[in-house]
């Protein structure tokens, strides 16, 4: 099979006509404007690649996802998770969240080398492309700060009732799983179901995310697309799902 050029303004193929190796492969090229990135997103495909490579869009056979309903944390991160509760009104609350406060602050920490990476997927067009959507309200992020500290957090894109989550990281324990924990108690106010996880990973997987077939994933983004979209202000995020102080 010839993988399909996307340059020229050609449309994306099917979901169902990636390749089987690498999984999920459907076609290359084309660019990141705000049109074919939204295009792509209510199909189900993304894109990946490598700043020495063209872009590469993906819809991988297996779809990992978290459930809002199916998060899962330890008990230790339970009982840190209320204390961030308890305080978070206080103004000198140890651990704040925030929501689109620093959204491209949050890409460039998930963009930064990670242990013996040598490079990252988040390019300087990835962010400024990102950034664009942002600015649209489509693409959203977290930000969990410590001591007045950016430490971790979290960014997707928002589209009617589906997120789909792209990268997350943490300079501090636990940080990246309050975002995702703040995030879900979000979206669960919000009717949103699923959030889109993308590659299958232990992390994830510790805290209730689960491959899902793609034909699954699919049927589920084409109803979660279609439905009307919500608020999200700028803020700051309590435990509760509610954003306060809007900027």
């Amino acid at each position: 099979m010839t993988l399909p050029c996307l340059d020229n303004g050609v449309p994306f193929p099917a979901a169902c006509q990636a390749l089987k190796e690498p999984d999920g492969l459907l076609a290359f090229g084309g660019d990141l404007s705000t049109t074919r990135l939204l295009q792509a997103y209510r199909l189900g495909i993304f894109p990946w690649y490598s700043s020495e490579q063209p872009v590469l869009w993906w819809s991988p056979s297996q779809r990992m996802v978290l459930q809002c309903a199916q998060f899962r944390i330890s008990r230790n991160l339970v009982k840190l998770l209320k204390r961030i509760a308890r305080d978070e009104r206080q103004p000198d609350a140890q651990v704040v969240v925030t929501t689109d406060v620093a959204f491209e602050e949050v890409m460039r920490a998930c963009a930064a080398p990670r242990g013996t990476q040598s490079g990252t997927w988040i390019t300087d067009e990835m962010i400024a492309a990102y950034t664009a959507l942002h600015h649209l309200g489509y693409a959203h992020s977290i930000e969990v700060r410590v001591n007045g500290q950016l430490m971790g957090g979290l960014y997707g894109i928002c589209i009617g009732r589906m997120f789909y989550g792209e990268s997350m990281f943490s300079h501090s324990s636990n940080t990246s799983k309050i975002a995702l924990a703040w995030l879900v108690r979000f979206l669960q106010k919000q009717d949103v179901a699923w959030i889109d996880c993308q590659q299958d990973t232990p992390h994830l997987a510790s805290m209730g995310a689960r491959p899902v077939p793609r034909a699954a994933f699919l049927r589920q983004v084409a109803q979660a697309v279609a439905q009307p979209g919500f608020d999200w202000p700028a803020g700051q995020l309590l435990a509760d799902g509610i954003i306060v102080h809007p900027m």
